[in-house]
């Protein structure tokens, strides 16, 4: 017999390489699978149409300076002269909600009430709106919540919301749409009444659904009124940072993941007619502040719902603080966004 036909270092490499690859092929087929999961993963919930709007804005014209100041006036009225406004303060409470129907039905609103008792104290969520001329049934919802964190004058937090949501209503007053449209303040949406059975925000989203109404679009306009354009000013929960810009200059539009077709909808409608920076997400609603707020309500009962937002606790150093006032707002950025959401509107309650 050949000796060398015995010798192991003689014979081919035939298994040996086959394993290699073998193992090659595998992390190339495990590379491609983590590729496609993370384009998925983006696809579904990072990717907006459209495009944010970059370069320098038109300046300001009348109708935006007069936008401006009503934003102002709202927000320092709430935040200053009524300030803290919870069931801890029942009486600022109270001052925050006649003012918010007082200004409704100053457009020429009538405004409904809905009353649900909390501590043996009766609380409101405020309604007001224009029923569709083509499509009355299909409604869009606009809301804020008026309540304040405990101690704290809340002007981003939430009049912000409500000054947008006033100038909005005032807006569409007199403008006929095919779809119904609302404006509603809701009230105790601040902790510790937040997404429990007492926040105001559920209780209508539970009644809407018994009464089987068709809430095609919510949108909750929460902490709209502060932007930065400093280094890293803008946080997120891991790994969003990957995805969305350093600095705190823009709206963002965050849904969850169902919500993702109302989402879209928004955030082209907005990137069409807005000059100011946005982003969006259709997200789990299970990440850290993606449902810290009115919209989270509406999910429960299976409605699509948005936040409109500067990211609160992400950007705002005064969240939740006695030192959130109005000083430490921006009120030209402010008004970029609600112009930009007056299209939005339109365009939700348009049956086209």
């Amino acid at each position: 017999m050949d000796e060398a036909a015995l010798n192991p270092d003689s014979l081919p490499a035939t298994k040996p390489t086959s394993r290699r690859r073998l193992f090659v092929l595998g992390l190339a087929i495990v590379a491609l699978v983590l590729m496609f999961l993370f384009f998925l993963c983006w696809y579904l919930m990072i990717y907006a149409p459209g495009e944010s709007f970059q370069g320098q804005p038109s300046e300001f014209e009348k109708p935006q300076v007069t936008l401006r100041d009503e934003l102002y006036e709202h927000v320092d009225h709430l935040s200053v002269r009524i300030g803290e406004r919870n069931l801890a303060n029942y009486p600022a409470l109270q001052k925050a909600a006649n003012y918010v129907q007082q200004q409704l039905e100053a457009s020429g609103y009538e405004v409904a009430r809905q009353e649900f008792e909390v501590n043996k104290l009766a609380c409101f969520n405020l309604d007001a709106g224009i029923r569709g001329r083509t499509s009355p049934d299909e409604v869009v919802l606009i809301g804020a919540h008026y309540d304040t964190a405990p101690k704290t004058p809340g002007a981003n937090d939430n009049a912000s919301g409500i000054a947008a949501l006033l100038a909005l209503a005032r807006h569409f007053s007199d403008v006929k749409t095919d779809r119904t449209l609302r404006f509603v303040a809701f009230t105790n949406e601040e902790p510790p009444y937040f997404h429990s059975e007492r926040m105001g925000s559920l209780v209508y989203a539970r009644r809407s659904r018994e009464w089987d109404e068709n809430l095609v679009a919510v949108l909750s306009l929460e902490t709209i009124g502060y932007f930065t354009n400093e280094p890293n000013s803008q946080l997120y929960p891991a790994p969003f940072d990957a995805f969305y810009p350093a600095e705190g200059s823009f709206i963002g539009i965050v849904g969850n993941v169902s919500s993702r077709p109302l989402v879209h909808r928004v955030i082209d409608s907005f990137r069409r007619h807005a000059e100011f920076p946005s982003e969006a997400g259709a997200l789990p609603g299970n990440i850290t502040g993606v449902g810290w707020s009115d919209h989270w309500s509406f999910w429960q009962e299976g409605y699509q719902a948005v936040m409109i937002t500067d990211t609160a606790p992400f950007r705002y150093p005064y969240y939740h603080h006695v030192n959130d006032t109005p000083d430490k707002l921006q009120f030209e950025e402010m008004t970029r966004v609600v112009e930009g959401l007056k299209g939005v509107v339109e365009d939700l309650t348009s049956s086209d």
